[in-house]
């Protein structure tokens, strides 16, 4: 009996120590984005034991891993297999946090996924207090996940930095750290750096941070850190398929050639997937042979499920682009954007939705409402300006300029300064929309930022000028008059501008507060710029014989609106004149 319980005993241990290479291979094959290699193996371990939690939470892990129009079917199966676990019994802190984890990837409460999280933690703690990193690790993992707005990086970060104290050796602690810190963006992308240089030091050798590396310097389009962090990825395994794709990505529109040669590697060790095959027949769309791109992408369709397949629409809409099928191109575009997860969708196809629906007028609305989708997803600043101007230039070519406004008003304020262009497009696109109020508004800051730039006091004047269209109330006469004290520093450069708005202010003294010594020192202003000229010497003789008649009873000023009681003094004489 006793040789029984011995073999009995060994034979468990051998098989906790096949489940363990099993997960430690699963969970492999999630970092190296083998996805349907990852679901297979974890699905075998799930089937054979259904109730042990690391099986069960690492397949969970391996069901959201799979990106694209699946997520939202994958996403159901996770819950429905950590539900499950809970249903049967096995409740255990890594499903609570595999629930958790569920919640934020489907945007519900984040206070209530953060109360499974803290039970995991209060439920793992030993008798001494200290927490188990794995469960803070876990948990920082599931705040990693998903876009920018997806769970809460700095809470993830919180706990991942307690995991690493207790555990100094596990580089995976600080490869989430950094991708929580990526999610925060801006200036957060050191920190980022740092935690995955920490996760090298660890381990000189872990593809993950260098790879993850290489992702920030690709955001920045630095070529040679990017090149050296994949590279040195690809040195430390040739077989991770990450930062091949990544390669092929960064150089299909620079060196097409160079990038077949990354296609050709991750394709070697890559799952085979038809959406791997559908990489093939993009790298035929970017040496130009659209027909063939196409071809093969229907050759893609008619093989698998045409919903397992995110990219196939955008590629379909690329090429109908190339072939000049602008129809086709749209409905692809459509279909794309209205079920592809923000994860997916590159810059580049929303460069493609700018330029499709530009073609089709009507449709800047919805194009625009795609790029509101890039600015919420994408964590770069600098990307959601590009995003935004985008947004912007669509709204102008659909002459959709109050909405236009309000976009470069976006872009003002996600930049946090304003400059000189920046006012320009502000001033244009305000006069544009007819808001003649809001340019003056803009008009007055782009003169006291820019004073010896000219356009902030040409949309000045002009916006006044279709304000008050007959020189009465005194805002025109104020924007020409604001305008000649910048024209009076180059009087030679600027003589007929100087002496069109000196005639509006001529008329503004005679004809509305006919204050007639001003006027008559406005017309000495303009006989300095235009000496003899035989307009102005005409309408002088008639001011200054007003100005020395004899005393009569005081003329009421005129109303605004109100015509001239000279006759002579009309705008388009003072413009003509000369």
């Amino acid at each position: 009996m006793k040789k029984i319980i011995t073999f009995f005993v060994a034979a468990m241990i051998a098989i906790s120590t096949i489940n363990a290479q099993s997960i430690a291979e699963g969970i492999k094959n999630i970092n190296y984005e083998k996805n349907k290699t990852a679901i297979s193996i974890f699905k075998k371990l799930y089937d054979a034991n259904s109730k042990d939690p690391q099986t069960i939470y690492w397949y969970g892990q391996a069901l959201l891993a799979a990106k694209g129009i699946p997520a939202p079917e994958q996403l159901s199966a996770a819950k429905a297999v950590y539900q499950k676990a809970l249903t049967d019994g096995v409740n255990d802190p890594y499903i609570w946090i595999g629930m958790g984890h569920v919640e934020l990837l489907e945007g519900g409460d984040l206070n209530k996924a953060k109360q499974k999280f803290e039970q995991a933690i209060t439920f793992t703690k030993t008798k001494k207090g200290i927490e188990n990193p794995d469960i803070l690790n876990a948990i920082g993992r599931a705040n990693a996940d998903g876009i920018s707005t997806t769970g809460d990086a700095m809470y993830g970060i919180e706990k991942l930095k307690r995991a690493a104290d207790i555990n100094k050796i596990n580089p995976d602690i600080y490869n989430n750290m950094g991708i929580c810190y990526r999610k925060l963006g801006g200036e957060n992308g050191g920190q980022a750096v740092s935690s995955f240089l920490e996760a090298l030091r660890i381990d000189p050798k872990n593809v993950i941070a260098q790879y993850e590396i290489g992702q920030i310097y690709l955001s920045q389009n630095n070529k040679d850190a990017l090149e050296l962090s994949f590279n040195g990825a690809i040195s430390s395994d040739p077989t991770f398929p990450p930062a091949y794709i990544s390669l092929f990505h960064y150089y299909a529109e620079r060196d097409v050639n160079k990038a077949k040669e990354y296609l050709d590697k991750f394709l070697q060790y890559a799952d085979k997937d038809p959406e791997n095959d559908l990489f093939y027949a993009e790298y035929l769309f970017r040496a130009g042979k659209y027909a063939e791109s196409l071809a093969k992408a229907k050759q893609i369709e008619s093989a698998v499920d045409y919903k397992t397949l995110p990219h196939l629409n955008i590629l379909y809409a690329y090429d109908y682009d190339r072939l000049g099928d602008s129809v086709q191109s749209k409905v692809y575009a459509e279909k794309y954007f209205a079920n592809a997860t923000p994860e997916i969708i590159q810059p580049s196809d929303y460069d493609l939705a700018v330029k499709i629906f530009s073609k089709f007028p009507g449709s800047e609305m919805q194009a625009v409402g795609y790029l509101e989708k890039a600015i919420a997803a994408d964590p770069v600043k600098e990307n959601k300006i590009t995003y935004a101007g985008q947004a912007a230039t669509l709204l102008g070519k659909g002459k959709l300029y109050a909405e236009q406004l309000k976009w470069y008003q976006k872009i003002v304020e996600m930049k946090g300064t304003t400059s000189e262009f920046d006012y320009y497009n502000l001033a244009s696109t305000a006069f544009s929309a007819k808001d003649f109020i809001q340019t003056m508004a803009i008009a007055k800051n782009y003169m006291a930022a820019f004073p010896d730039k000219t356009q902030g006091y040409s949309f000045n004047i002009r916006a006044a000028k279709a304000i008050d269209t007959a020189n009465a109330t005194g805002l025109w006469f104020e924007a020409a008059h604001k305008q000649n004290e910048f024209f009076i520093r180059d009087t030679v450069k600027n003589k007929q501008g100087l002496v069109n708005n000196y005639y509006t202010v001529l008329g503004y003294y005679n004809d509305v507060i006919q204050d007639y010594a001003k006027a008559l020192a406005v017309c000495d202003s303009i006989l300095m710029l235009v000496p003899g000229e035989p307009q102005t010497l005409k309408f002088r003789d008639m001011i200054d014989a007003k100005l020395n008649k004899k005393p009569t009873p005081p003329t009421p000023a005129k109303k605004p609106g109100a015509k001239s009681t000279t006759g002579f003094i009309a705008r388009k004489d003072y413009i003509n004149a000369i």
